[in-house]
């Protein structure tokens, strides 16, 4: 049976939190500049808004087979669905003032063919000469060339303040429920809790921590 990069084939292995994260609570965005599907060069520590970067190994394109072995390494599958939930709820993200970026090492190009063929809303940055994943230290795996793990980064004013490692399922951010618009008052908490599904797990966990963990400095209700 052949699984388009939309879907997740089942019973994929459960990538496990090996620390490789633990390091980066806190620290601030390194001055680093990366390449943007914008064509605009965006330098990271310039960015003063909440922003949130999903960092991922690599988007399948059509008519280019994925690595050998690829959906029996912890993680790696799953970036197109990861990428439409970010797209999905890119409004409601804009709606708490905060920016969104995709990371990945793969070059422009490719993330520029991704952003196209998925609609993305936001920009993808290349990190093909790991600036950004020395300066952070960030966890990698090798297949064919170095890539990034799958990890989510909120920061606020220049500063990292909440880390999800591992992101697993890959769709975890998959909101169907969420609807209207979203307003940053204390009500927010209320109505992610009532509105947002369970499954949508990596998504929520990013409106919760905006919400009640300071980064908006609102209290919860």
């Amino acid at each position: 049976m052949i699984i388009g990069f939309n879907e997740l084939p089942p019973n994929l292995p459960i990538p496990l939190d090996d620390g490789a994260t633990s390091h980066l609570l806190g620290k601030n965005l390194p001055n680093v500049v990366l390449d943007s599907t914008s064509g605009k060069p965006v330098n990271i520590s310039s960015i003063n808004r909440n922003v949130v970067f999903y960092c991922y190994p690599m988007t399948g394109q059509p008519g280019i087979k994925l690595p050998t072995g690829w959906d029996s390494i912890p993680g790696a599958r799953g970036c197109t669905p990861q990428a439409c939930s970010f797209r999905d709820h890119h409004q409601e993200l804009q709606e708490l003032n905060t920016q969104v970026y995709g990371v990945s090492t793969q070059e422009a190009s490719a993330q520029i063919e991704a952003v196209e063929r998925l609609h993305l809303p936001f920009e993808l940055l290349s990190d093909a000469d790991f600036k950004l994943t020395t300066a952070l230290h960030l966890p990698t795996f090798e297949v064919e060339k170095l890539l990034i793990k799958r990890l989510t980064l909120i920061a606020q004013k220049g500063k990292i303040v909440k880390v999800f490692y591992p992101v697993f399922p890959p769709d975890r951010s998959k909101c169907s429920g969420c609807c209207g618009v979203v307003k940053a008052t204390k009500s927010l908490t209320k109505y992610f809790l009532l509105v947002m599904k369970p499954a949508s797990k990596e998504v929520y966990l990013i409106f919760i921590n905006l919400i009640n963990e300071s980064v908006f400095q609102i209290d919860s209700p």
